[in-house]
């Protein structure tokens, strides 16, 4: 799975790697969605942190379609409440 974090770099994570991505993001949702404003910032940083350790960073070189493009690190609360909300952002 590729997964672009705007603003910074695309990551290819190994398909082994996609169930705790998803659950990684369900945190993020089910925070945004019950209103945990303070939970917040804590969380998405995790989420975006496992996409940094553990995908490889796509070269400038190649060409590659994102799977998946998550906000940037700066994301606010406010904003996540566009963005994380019901099935979130990364397929099952």
């Amino acid at each position: 799975m590729i997964v672009r974090i705007s603003g910074e770099d695309q990551y290819e994570l190994p398909d082994e790697d996609v169930a705790r991505l998803n659950q990684l993001e369900s945190d993020v949702v089910a925070i945004v969605d019950g209103g945990r404003n303070g939970d917040f910032a804590e969380a998405y940083r995790v989420l975006l942190d496992y996409v940094r350790a553990n995908g490889k960073v796509v070269s400038d070189d190649e060409l590659a379609s994102s799977d998946v493009i998550l906000p940037p690190a700066d994301l606010t609360f406010a904003e996540a409440g566009t963005e994380f909300t019901g099935e979130g952002l990364i397929p099952d």
